[in-house]
């Protein structure tokens, strides 16, 4: 996945906001309901309405609770200018809920992980760890094999129903992970200490260990969340 790639959200922010540029729009007019705008750009609702969020909180529009979204202004420069604002705002946000709900599934999943791991699932984990390891400065190899280390190790959980949950919020999962593998890596010494974190936790899974497990993934997962709020602060002081 293309790091400069804009999420679908974005775009159709983008889309929405030709209506101002054509003059289609003005001040007090209602958008069209969220399924139309779905089925106008081709997207899903849930894209769409990430897209009507970010807009309200750049005071565009106005979301009325069963009433719809509405223009508050007609000025193309008040969305153009709070626009990149609040698209970072609205992704570290995000971010930072989404590590939240990671911790809540992780940490119990390196636990049943430490438990159930076969030695297939084991080598799997293995793996994902070497391919950490030799990815080296490679932004995406290294966001790729994080990504499958965590996977793998909820897969060796062999509970059916927390994977297919997971699977669900890969793609959020693979967002997440890029977000703070870009904000820890600003310091290069992080390389090394951000594998020594995902090797720790493979050995207490390998060694059968799940109190040791769960620890190292609860501190692992805390340690980034920690990283990252200190991050958005300083960013939007």
């Amino acid at each position: 996945m293309n790091l400069q790639k804009k999420k679908t959200y974005e775009v159709i922010v983008e889309k929405i906001e030709k209506f101002f540029l054509n003059g289609k729009l003005k001040s007090g007019d209602k958008l069209p309901p969220e399924r139309e705008l779905a089925s106008r750009f081709g997207v899903s609702r849930t894209s769409v309405r990430e897209a009507l969020q970010a807009l309200e909180i750049s005071g565009a529009i106005e979301i009325r609770q069963g009433g719809g979204s509405f223009i508050k202004t007609s000025e193309v420069q008040l969305v153009s200018d709070a626009l990149s604002t609040t698209i970072i705002q609205a992704e570290n946000n995000l971010v930072y809920e989404m590590l939240e709900l990671r911790r809540a599934l992780e940490v119990e999943s390196v636990s049943l992980a430490a438990q159930r791991a076969t030695s297939a699932d084991l080598e799997k984990i293995r793996q994902s760890l070497e391919q950490m390891a030799v990815s080296g400065q490679d932004a995406e190899a290294g966001v790729q094999a994080d990504l499958h280390f965590h996977l793998q190790i909820v897969y060796a959980t062999h509970n059916k129903l927390l994977i297919n949950l997971v699977q669900t919020l890969t793609e959020r999962m693979e967002d997440t992970i890029r977000a703070t593998r870009k904000h820890r890596f600003l310091d290069d010494d992080r390389y090394e200490d951000t594998f020594e974190e995902h090797k720790e936790i493979y050995i207490a899974i390998a060694s059968g260990n799940a109190q040791e497990a769960k620890k190292l993934m609860e501190e692992h997962i805390t340690r980034v969340r920690r990283e990252l709020s200190e991050t958005f602060l300083l960013t939007f002081e």
